[in-house]
């Protein structure tokens, strides 16, 4: 939430302070109504812009954006159920530690023939000689302690596989998965949709609701965009031609620039990964020359600059190949070296191409591939007719309580009315305030909300009459009637407090939004009922106009 969109909060709880304050001080029972007047009037005005009304610019200013959000039921949008690639996550984490055996090898001077991952996915370390086989095992159980080291079955000579260890495999999976959720929600804050539901569905999905988008397809390609950006040296010692007919020279590959900028330009290019994008921290849109277009600059962190300031120092007059994905974005010659960490990647991108990649550059990469699994859209037309429905449900509830209660109750069910009505105004302003989510299980919390409310005030009613048929005075029966339900009052909206609580802590979207209303309504209906309605009858104890009661 915004900085600004605390104010209204804060302005709604100053005035609910001043009010407990005066209830609890014996404060003047005129001024607790002149605050209620002034705590409905600030309500209104922060419900405005929920009605869609022209408000001048210094008015969200002032007060921030307090709009209550539609939620997916009711103003449409997409959903999308994606599952992470897992395995594809741990693979990862085996050729990087490829990387690492293969420098703990030289460095302790062990040659070997091949280190690379077979079809079924276990890296394969494959020794020169069977006098190294002692000093490798011992190198790997000291310096590689979560990898299980065995013979690897049908290859002949001193060769291991090598697999991570249960309690270790299990790890990397749960911290792809929390990666995984913190860059898709990253990057769909990024890309400008609000009060959207981001949460992990069983071991390897991850649900995705997006209310109100506009381009699906554009945010399912930036959303599963895997990222891996990788800084390699292109090799001008060989043919490139050559090597895509006869096939790459060893340690090189062939990779291509994008397929939609006049066709798919090959690149030869050394296997070797300088730089990965964990080091990037900052990624923004640059403009650029009217023939070049925009840019993307990158920072990098203190690592990542180091590795790039030696990268360029030995490498000048080289061509640096930036790698996206496994598409070079573009291969600049290095003309000097480059410190401090500040990098561009340019490729002749229109202004959206370099805004998508600036925000999954700067949101991070994700760990493995994610596949989109189910795919639906709520249109908007559908969302209309629940607000519709939604809207007639409450309004017909709500009326027929509102009526029962003037009837039943006379004077008494009409100061509970207004209690009843400042209850669902100030839910909703609290609601707006926060720029909570509203949904079908919103209303149906409202809903319930206003149940919880009547039954407060049909206790003190009920209350204030066996007080008046005992032969209590007026004063008596309604300082007893607000005592002596205040028990009962209180231990019913503390179980359902608690409810929601448990409800929000554990449940998902829709029911979460439930709980948040429930819980609102919870302390705006105890406000209404027993602070607000109660300073009605002190301002006429005061004045010594409280003759009669018409309950």
């Amino acid at each position: 939430m915004e900085a600004q969109s605390f104010a209204p909060i804060l302005i709604l709880l100053a005035i609910c302070v001043a009010f407990l304050y005066l209830h609890f001080s014996g404060g003047s029972g005129l001024t607790r109504l002149y605050l209620a007047g002034v705590l409905v009037v600030v309500a209104v005005i922060i419900l405005l812009p929920s009605f869609s009304i022209k408000l001048p610019d210094w008015w969200e200013g002032l007060l921030g954006g307090t709009k209550i959000q539609l939620g997916l039921d009711l103003q449409g949008g997409t959903h999308l159920l994606m599952e992470v690639k897992l395995d594809d996550a741990v693979k990862t984490q085996l050729r990087r530690r490829a990387e690492d055996i293969k420098r703990e090898l030289k460095e302790n001077k062990l040659d070997f023939t091949n280190i690379s991952l077979d079809a079924s996915g276990d890296l394969i370390v494959k020794l020169k000689s069977d006098d190294e086989r002692t000093p490798f095992l011992d190198l790997m159980s000291k310096s590689f302690p979560d990898l299980a080291v065995s013979s690897a079955s049908g290859i002949a000579g001193a060769s291991y596989s090598l697999t991570f260890r249960p309690r270790d495999l299990q790890q990397i999976k749960s911290n792809a998965m929390d990666q995984a959720l913190e860059t898709i929600r990253n990057r769909i804050d990024q890309l400008g949709v609000r009060e959207t539901t981001v949460q992990k569905e069983g071991d390897s999905d991850i649900l995705v609701q997006l209310p109100g988008i506009q381009d699906p397809e554009r945010a399912k390609e930036l959303i599963g965009k895997t990222a891996v950006l990788e800084f390699k040296l292109v090799d001008s010692t060989h043919s490139v031609q050559d090597a895509i007919q006869n096939g790459p020279p060893p340690g090189d590959e062939v990779l291509y620039g994008p397929v939609d900028r006049g066709g798919r330009t090959p690149y030869l290019v050394e296997k070797p990964v300088l730089v990965t994008g964990d080091v990037v921290t900052d990624a923004t849109v640059r403009p650029g020359g009217r023939l070049e277009g925009p840019y993307v600059a990158v920072d990098l962190d203190a690592r990542g600059a180091q590795i790039f300031d030696t990268i360029t120092a030995e490498n000048v007059g080289r061509q640096l190949a930036i790698v996206l994905d496994g598409t070079v974005y573009s291969a600049p010659v290095i003309k000097e070296r480059i410190p401090g960490g500040h990098v561009q990647i340019t490729g002749r991108f229109s202004i959206s191409e370099a805004h998508d990649l600036a925000i999954v550059l700067r949101s991070g990469a994700l760990p493995a591939p994610v596949e989109i699994e189910e795919e639906r859209t709520v249109g908007p037309s559908l969302g209309r007719d629940s607000i519709r429905q939604g809207e007639l449900s409450f309004v017909i509830g709500a009326a027929a309580v509102l009526i029962f209660m003037a009837v039943y109750y006379s004077g008494a069910g009409i100061l509970a009315d207004f209690g009843l009505s400042l209850n669902i105004l100030l839910l909703i302003c609290v609601m707006a305030a926060m720029q909570a989510t509203l949904t079908l299980p919103g209303i149906a919390g409202i809903v319930l909300t206003l149940g919880m409310s009547v039954d407060a005030n049909v206790l003190v009613n009920e209350r204030m009459r066996e007080e008046l048929r005992a032969g209590k005075t007026p004063r008596e029966a309604v300082k007893l009637g607000y005592q002596r339900a205040w028990s009962a009052i209180r231990d019913s909206n503390i179980s359902t407090f608690v409810a929601g609580l448990i409800l929000f802590q554990f449940g998902t979207g829709p029911v979460k939004g439930f709980a948040v209303t429930l819980c609102v309504g919870v302390l705006t209906g105890l406000f209404s009922c027993i602070v607000v309605t109660r300073a009605w009858y002190d301002y006429l104890i005061a004045m010594r106009r409280l003759n009669a009661i018409s309950v």
